[in-house]
């Protein structure tokens, strides 16, 4: 028995671990309320670890992550004057099979006069190709904050910030994977944070059942318009081999699309090299990629009918392959 007095966070661990019949997911202000407290150091590292695996195994609700979210948001240091951005991008899982072709799908919208904002994480030591360092190698530099990305997106249309430029916190928490052998909801929040309040937000995920969770979080997060596909090793990315869907969130109404796939049925692109330094000479049209090229224009077909741009897939396609056959080739350095 002890007379200490009980821990204020100590609560929200009993909520989700009171066993089979006792426990219960978190309403989105509590979510907030326990996000806010570990965001702010109010939290011991058992409990910490405690919170995060406990909601590992029951998985994360859309109410949850909407908590997670808005507490989240308001430990950002936004800049003075606030860019108008068209799309949120995440960029947290890294490419395994081809190449990050969805980099060239937010470049070439950037570069037609669309303005991206992505964040992300990088710099794992595995077989992956991640954003951070493919940018770096393509010539563009990540911003140091917020503020440098709001000034880079009235510049140029597009700024990444890594995620520990803007959200330390998270970051560190992201970085316990090899600490506790599994994912966190930190992965999952991490992707929906739309720190500049874009009018699309896009979604990708590895794991089909995240598909709704996003898709309800985006609901209850207000976003206008949130798109979700089970993308290419987890990123934004679609393959164009098979048929795409994709879940859409669009001013509290929920619903889903299945893009078609944009090559003949049973023709499949096997796993390519990561050679990065592709990227740049398919985009300066210095030589071709059958598969790349479908993946950057089909992602951004997506990305284009979410902003209103057109109407149908045929018609959001061909807006996209004008876009590619009209862009600066001489915009990106060779790699």
């Amino acid at each position: 028995m002890t007379d200490a007095a009980e821990h204020p966070f100590a609560p929200f661990i009993r909520t989700l671990g009171k066993g089979k019949h006792g426990s219960r997911a978190l309403s989105t202000d509590e979510a907030y309320s326990a996000m806010k407290m570990i965001l702010t150091d109010q939290v011991e590292p058992m409990q910490l670890g405690a919170f995060l695996m406990l909601m590992r195994v029951k998985e994360e609700t859309p109410a949850e992550l909407a908590g997670f979210v808005r507490a989240a948001r308001e430990t950002f240091t936004y800049p003075a004057n606030m860019p108008e951005v068209d799309i949120d991008w995440s960029s947290y899982a890294g490419k395994r099979r081809h190449l990050p072709w969805f980099l060239l799908s937010t470049l070439m919208m950037a570069n037609a006069g669309i303005k991206v904002f992505m964040h992300g994480i990088g710099g794992r030591k595995d077989d992956r190709a991640y954003t951070p360092e493919t940018l770096a190698a393509l010539g563009i530099k990540p911003c140091a904050d917020l503020a440098e990305a709001a000034k880079r997106i009235e510049e140029t249309n597009f700024a990444f910030v890594p995620l520990k430029n803007f959200s330390p916190k998270l970051a560190e928490f992201i970085e316990l994977r090899p600490l506790l052998g599994l994912r966190s909801p930190v992965h999952t929040l991490s992707r929906l944070l739309n720190p500049f309040n874009a009018k699309v937000m896009m979604q990708g995920i590895f794991h089909p059942g995240y598909q709704e969770t996003h898709q309800g979080a985006g609901v209850l997060l207000k976003q206008p318009y949130l798109a979700v596909l089970k993308g290419d090793g987890g990123e934004i990315e679609r393959d164009p081999d098979i048929p795409c869907l994709v879940k859409v969130a669009k001013n509290g109404e929920t619903f889903e699309e299945e893009w078609p796939a944009m090559f003949p049925e049973g023709q499949r692109h096997l796993k390519e090299e990561l050679d990065i330094s592709k990227l740049a000479k398919v985009w300066r049209g210095e030589m071709r990629d059958e598969y790349g090229e479908a993946a950057v224009m089909g992602t951004a077909a997506i990305a284009l009918k979410g902003l209103g741009r057109a109407e149908t897939f045929d018609g959001a396609l061909a807006l996209a392959r004008e876009m590619w056959e009209k862009r600066d080739t001489g915009w990106l350095k060779a790699a």
